[in-house]
């Protein structure tokens, strides 16, 4: 752990802190000298290791940067979670995860064969917090570092560790990070209905406990919260007012209207584009009609015609006027419009038409790929399914030969518009279709674990990989993401790939020389072992989390 040997190196311990006087730099260097010896160490013993390592391991335990204090001064008790802790099994998984100790050494490409449990550490805190348990408290350091070094981590790590984390952020510079980003779900808000002690809180406390604090009024009465947001926005800075806009994207209703509306006069560019987007996406608000307005007397069965020029009106309303490096104006300008207005305003423009039907138009000019594109922005932020289904098309087809895109960015974003199960199918068949060199980002917006349906297809090309020579490092992605994501009952299909390998040699160069003996088949059976093994390790980590009876 990063905290220790940073606190230690910041402020070195005196000479008595070992038996001998000596100090060691960090905790690694404990490590390092407890695997190699201390007759290594000039200077060390085995009774000055061992002082070391229990005054480090106190330091680390706190998660308090050690520094001097006058006699009796200490802090203030962290606040009381009344979450239970999880299962001690549980518990010892999570030491084990933040530990990162069973990632085994590879080389040349080759992933180790033990599963990396690093990487089950989001699903780990995923499922606790879904359990509702709270960090152990001997763990929330660890949990911090964890989530200092990895961002994905934040709004679980800072969750689980709740109000004990934030008490310890207060106290180590280094985990400032969470005064900002907690989630708070686990703070101990007043009830939303405690009129007082909300405006108190609001008013008095830091960034995370005030973002918690929203998002409960929110889930209790909308239109409070904006009644809230209202009594301090003139006075609160730029990044502040633009993350707590962004909160009202949960339960946006056109009673957010008349507040986002009064956004749009924002100073911040970043704020007015945000208000923009919210009200674009509030379908019956003013600004989608003034979008709709805009778009449709650019766009129609009988041709594109762009904006001449981004007039006043529409940089109220969030258009960008100065386009990205290789844009044009005019194409910019469009796709802003288009992506902003309704897309129910659409059927009437071609004579009645469903969304498929649109899409299928032939577009002249060359302005097809710009109005699909924006088409698709449309559907993802308005969340319209049938939109989505007809610009992405067949799964079968050639990405090229799609409706509506051919890029799987925007893909995979209409596909995450699409219900679970029918984004899965349409995965599936993407994957027995192309197979798996394409299907990385659209793999990775399905929801965890993988329908049974996509799982056979990923391992079925898995083994058709195999079967054609390939190797398991030509799709390491894939690979990782099916550790994480496949579900735990296809290992057995798994392990019976594992009990009859392809065998295809690996081809000779000069420059790289192999053994007849070296082919792929050994490489997958390995990977598929790792793959398999991985998924009984995730079965049993979620079986632990389980609160007994």
């Amino acid at each position: 752990m990063k905290t220790a040997g940073a606190a230690h190196a910041a402020h070195p311990a005196p000479a008595g802190d070992t038996a001998e006087g000596t100090a060691y730099a960090d905790w690694d260097e404990l490590v390092a000298t407890a695997l190699l010896g201390t007759e290594r160490r000039r200077g060390g013993s085995p009774e000055a290791l061992l002082d070391e390592a229990a005054v480090q391991t106190l330091r680390r335990r706190a998660g308090l940067r050690p520094a001097p204090v006058r006699a009796g001064e200490r802090p203030e008790s962290a606040p009381r979670d009344p979450r239970p802790e999880p299962p001690e099994a549980a518990r010892r998984r999570l030491a084990q995860l933040l530990a990162g100790r069973a990632r085994a050494g590879g080389s040349g490409g080759r992933r180790a064969a033990a599963p990396d449990l690093t990487e089950l550490l989001p699903q780990w805190l995923a499922a606790a917090v879904r359990h509702g348990y709270r960090a152990p408290a001997a763990l929330v350091p660890a949990l911090l570092d964890a989530a200092k070094a990895r961002t994905d981590l934040r709004p679980l790590a800072l969750t689980l560790a709740g109000s004990r984390g934030l008490w310890l952020a207060r106290l180590n510079p280094d985990w400032r990070f969470a005064l900002r980003g907690g989630t708070g779900g686990s703070l101990e808000l007043p009830d939303p209905q405690d009129r007082e002690g909300v405006e108190r809180l609001w008013e008095e406390g830091l960034f995370a406990e005030r973002v918690a604090l929203l998002g409960a009024v929110r889930a209790h009465d909308p239109a409070a919260a904006t009644r809230l947001l209202e009594t301090t926005w003139s006075t609160e800075r730029a990044e502040d007012r633009l993350m707590f806009l962004d909160s009202l994207r949960v339960g946006l209703s056109d009673a957010d209207e008349p507040f986002l509306e009064t956004a749009l006069g924002d100073r911040s560019r970043n704020v007015r584009a945000t208000a923009a987007e919210l009200l674009s996406a509030l379908t019956g608000s003013a600004l989608a009609g003034r979008m709709a307005e805009r778009a449709l007397a650019c766009v129609g069965p009988e041709g594109i015609v762009p904006p001449a020029e981004c007039d006043a009106g529409m940089l109220r309303d969030g258009v960008v006027k100065r386009p990205p490096a290789g844009r044009g104006e005019r194409a910019w300008w469009l796709g802003q419009l288009v992506e902003a207005a309704p897309l129910s305003c659409w059927r009437e423009r071609f004579g009645g038409l469903d969304p498929a039907g649109i899409v299928a138009r032939p577009v002249g000019d060359g302005w097809a790929k710009e109005l699909h594109a924006a088409w698709c922005r449309a559907a993802v932020r308005q969340r319209d399914a049938r939109w989505s289904k007809a610009l992405l098309g067949s799964a079968s087809a050639p990405p090229a030969a799609g409706p509506g895109t051919a890029s799987l960015a925007e893909r995979a974003k209409l596909l995450s518009v699409l219900p679970d199960g029918e984004r899965a199918r349409w995965v599936a068949e993407f994957v027995r279709a192309h197979g798996l060199s394409e299907a990385f980002q659209l793999l990775g917006v399905c929801v965890v674990p993988w329908a049974g349906v996509l799982g056979r297809a990923v391992v079925d090309a898995l083994a058709a990989a195999r079967e054609a020579g390939g190797y398991p490092w030509s799709f390491s992605g894939v690979m990782g993401l099916a550790e994480r994501c496949l579900d735990p009952a296809d290992a057995g299909r798994l392990e019976a790939l594992t009990r009859a390998p392809a065998d295809h040699a690996a081809p000779s160069t000069p420059s790289n020389p192999v053994e007849p003996a070296a082919g792929a088949g050994a490489y997958w059976e390995e990977a598929f072992q790792r793959l398999a093994s991985t998924l009984h390790l995730r079965a049993a980590m979620l079986a632990e989390l389980i609160p007994p009876a």
